[in-house]
């Protein structure tokens, strides 16, 4: 029995980590002297259910590969999202990309995930488990999806907000606690 190599075992595992999705398929057609030369478009959204995420998109003349050249571009392309618990969002958070515009709110556990179609996708594969989202402008699932990720890249962790402003993180989450008034003792 011939071993592979570590190389292949090892990109083999990094592969299975990751949790794809495909969001949008679409038929283009390009028109020529002969009649029509069809092809395919798909946008795909691959995370690791931890935190990380991406998304891609690919064009080719037949499915499998435009699926393919799409999860690629979406595994290049993963960014870490800050979550509280590993289960729901730090803040709320609005998102906008051309048309499309969607606000996303951190939920208590238990509520699930309350979003649609390409929002959806995106917090699967993310790994969160409670959100509340909506979508208010465009439903073109391209818009949608990136829209999401501007929302998601606004995340920010309490020990971020800490170091920002040389804090300790229990400082931090006090005052989330004690209300954003930022004024301790105003009365006299």
């Amino acid at each position: 029995m011939a071993r592979r190599p570590e190389r292949e075992q090892k990109n083999e595992e990094r592969e299975s980590e990751f949790v794809d999705r495909l969001v949008a398929i679409n038929r283009v057609a390009k028109v020529v002297k002969g009649g029509k030369n069809f092809g395919f478009a798909a946008l795909v959204v691959v995370g690791d259910e931890k935190g990380r995420a991406g998304f891609g998109k690919g064009k080719a003349r037949e499915v499998p590969e435009a699926i393919r050249k799409a999860t690629e571009e979406a595994k290049r392309r993963m960014q870490r999202i800050p979550l509280r618990e590993g289960r729901t969002l730090h803040h709320n958070a609005a998102g906008r990309w051309g048309a499309g515009k969607v606000v996303v709110r951190s939920a208590p556990p238990g509520t699930g995930l309350i979003a649609g179609g390409p929002m959806r996708a995106v917090f699967e594969v993310l790994g969160i488990k409670d959100v509340v989202s909506k979508s208010l402008g465009s439903s073109n699932p391209y818009n949608m999806v990136r829209a999401t990720f501007d929302a998601l890249g606004e995340q920010i962790s309490p020990r971020q907000v800490a170091n920002k402003r040389n804090l300790k993180v229990a400082d931090v989450l006090a005052r989330r606690k004690d209300g954003a008034s930022g004024v301790e003792g105003s009365e006299g």
